[in-house]
């Protein structure tokens, strides 16, 4: 049942800096974070055998509802970086993720907080498939 593996797991993935992704100091621009923060969720999904592309041919989307951000230090060209993702909660048509970066020394940098919410192809909520909430 994926809503189990959802909860029971937490996530990681890594990922580099590059000058794309930095201000004219060489720290990560604020709102390239939350490139880094999408590129770990779509990475657990990935992980727990559920394709994004694959649900979208099936009219299921996910749609960032809120965010909640919190800088601790700033993140620098170079940097190896590594999300720790983790979905917190699970409800008929939300997923709350927790998500912490930190630096190669295991510095925390930045925290998230993310709810999504499953749509369907004309942007209106609809429940999660049976197959990820844990339905017959």
């Amino acid at each position: 049942m994926l809503v189990n593996k959802f909860l029971a797991t937490e996530s990681a993935a890594t990922f580099r800096v590059y000058v794309e992704d930095t201000d004219l100091m060489g720290i990560v621009y604020h709102s390239n974070y939350l490139y880094f923060f999408e590129r770990a969720r779509t990475e657990m999904f990935r992980n727990a055998g559920l394709s994004l592309t694959m649900m979208a041919k099936h009219g299921t989307h996910f749609a960032i509802h809120e965010v909640q951000l919190k800088y601790h230090a700033p993140a620098r060209l170079d940097d190896l970086l590594t999300i720790k993702t983790s979905c917190e909660n699970i409800r008929a048509s939300t997923l709350v993720f927790n998500q912490f970066i930190h630096n190669e020394s295991g510095n925390l940098l930045c925290e998230a907080i993310v709810r999504v919410v499953c749509v369907n192809n004309e942007l209106k909520p609809k429940r999660l498939p049976k197959e990820f909430i844990g339905g017959n």
